[in-house]
């Protein structure tokens, strides 16, 4: 008896059945992708400590909630904070590097080094009036002033300007651009000399 012939499987429908599902599931299947922003991130820097600031550079300044004004821990009034102030932002106590040539004051070692290392810290109370505090705020920038207007007298003294009457009139807006741009170096330079570094310290509060 003759052995049956084994069905022959049509290969090539089993290939085209293969390659649609295959087109089938490419289409159908979602690809989870990550979403975010587009950022560069900074490299990484070596950490810096902060630099040490010594006590004698630090000029504390405290309006209490009662207005009085506590300057270096003792009293004082307000007509004579500028001066207190003038005194030690031109003190000029430091030596080598640190020395301040242009420094008119007592070059006093237990005092400021120089004006680039001075600070002048601001301190009230929740309590203190506004009126006194910024009394107090107007008699510090006028200190800088003071010592600003010297310098600059002192390095153009055919301007016929002062520092003040300088950067207002390079603030004033019909300034032309040219004395404007004649103006900036002088003043730079001598925002150089004494950078304002007043730093209020946060208020303090007492729970009653």
């Amino acid at each position: 008896m003759a052995k049956r012939a084994a069905p022959e499987v049509n290969a090539g429908s089993m290939a085209d059945i293969a390659f649609l599902l295959l087109i089938f599931f490419l289409v159908t299947t979602t690809i989870e992708t990550d979403s975010g922003l587009n950022r560069k991130l900074p490299p990484m820097e070596d950490q810096v400590d902060p630099p040490i600031i010594r006590q004698k550079n630090i000029f504390t300044v405290l309006v209490s909630k009662n207005d009085q004004l506590l300057v270096e821990e003792e009293l004082a009034d307000i007509k004579d904070l500028r001066s207190l102030a003038s005194e030690f932002l031109d003190n000029g106590g430091g030596v080598g590097d640190e020395a301040c040539a242009y420094c008119q004051g007592k070059r006093d070692e237990s005092s400021s080094d120089n004006p680039d290392k001075a600070i002048i810290s601001l301190k009230s109370d929740r309590e203190t009036t506004y009126k006194v505090y910024i009394a107090v705020q107007n008699e510090l920038v006028a200190a800088y002033n003071e010592l600003r207007n010297r310098e600059f007298l002192r390095l153009n003294p055919n301007l016929g300007l002062n520092y003040v009457e300088a950067q207002k009139k390079y603030d004033d807006p019909r300034t032309s651009e040219d004395d404007r741009e004649e103006l900036k170096p002088m003043l730079d330079v001598v925002k150089q000399m004494y950078p304002q570094k007043l730093s209020e310290a946060e208020s303090s509060s007492k729970s009653s």
